[in-house]
């Protein structure tokens, strides 16, 4: 894989880490629980096709520290908005993944003219107490992986600190992005988002792995039912929560064939 181009972008006073790659129409993409500390061959996928711009959130890898002056899911909303317009995606196609997804679906209900379609994979945001997504923030680290993929090498590739760097802070930021996501979504990833999905009106595809072991798939029907746009859910065998990480290619293909 060639190495994507980097910029930064300041939010809160804090830089945040904008990634680009690939030619034609912009395709956005907030990434899942833990961040992306390293390009990934999902992206190299949608870069094919698309000009992908990758923007990290405030706390992920790439985010610095800018989580700790959000105080209310307000703030981060607020946060991400100017995130997505600073990064040059004002009315392009935004995928996400788990948080990143619920946050672009956040944008697409209170900003619908700045998104033309969206792309969910296992989007975080709602809570059933009846039928509970697993809290990742109550799990021993050794068990993370593979309630986050179906194959836990997968996670512990991206998260695997790169040959010969020894670096201190490598622990450290990926600990913040852990951080940052339960600040933003803690206590089981609850924004009371099903209020707002009937503002979206924008195409919206969801997507789920057929192996999650973080979000039932009743929140994915949930989705489906209370968007008012046009919407597709689409199961991907094979995958796990973080479906792109298992499944790149056959990801990307379903993102790059509904907002062709």
């Amino acid at each position: 894989m060639s190495e994507p181009e980097e910029l930064s972008v300041d939010i809160n006073g804090f830089s945040c880490r904008v990634w680009k790659k690939g030619e034609g129409a912009k395709l956005g993409f907030l990434a899942g629980f833990g961040g992306l500390p390293r390009w990934i061959p999902f992206l190299d996928a949608l870069a094919r096709e698309r000009a992908v711009i990758v923007p990290s959130l405030p706390g992920f890898p790439g985010g610095d520290r800018g989580h700790t002056v959000l105080d209310s899911h307000l703030d981060w909303l607020l946060a991400v908005r100017q995130l997505l317009e600073k990064a040059g995606l004002e009315g392009a196609d935004l995928a996400g993944s788990s948080i990143g997804a619920s946050f672009v679906a956040e944008v697409g209900a209170i900003w619908p003219n700045t998104v033309r379609r969206l792309a969910l994979i296992a989007p975080w945001g709602l809570f059933d107490e009846k039928d509970p997504m697993t809290d990742p923030w109550a799990q021993r680290a050794p068990e993370l992986p593979a309630l986050l993929c179906a194959d836990p090498e997968r996670w512990n590739q991206l998260k695997a600190e790169p040959e010969g760097a020894n670096s201190p802070e490598w622990p450290i930021v990926q600990t913040r992005a852990n951080e940052a996501a339960a600040r933003a979504f803690w206590p089981l990833g609850n924004s009371r988002l099903e209020k707002r999905l009937p503002l979206i009106e924008a195409p919206t595809l969801l997507i789920r792995g057929e192996q999650d072991r973080i979000l039932p798939r009743s929140y994915v029907d949930r989705f489906a039912v209370a968007i008012s746009g046009k919407t597709e859910i689409i199961a991907i065998p094979g995958a796990g929560h973080l479906a792109e990480l298992d499944k790149p290619d056959e990801v990307a293909a379903a993102v790059l064939r509904w907002t062709s």
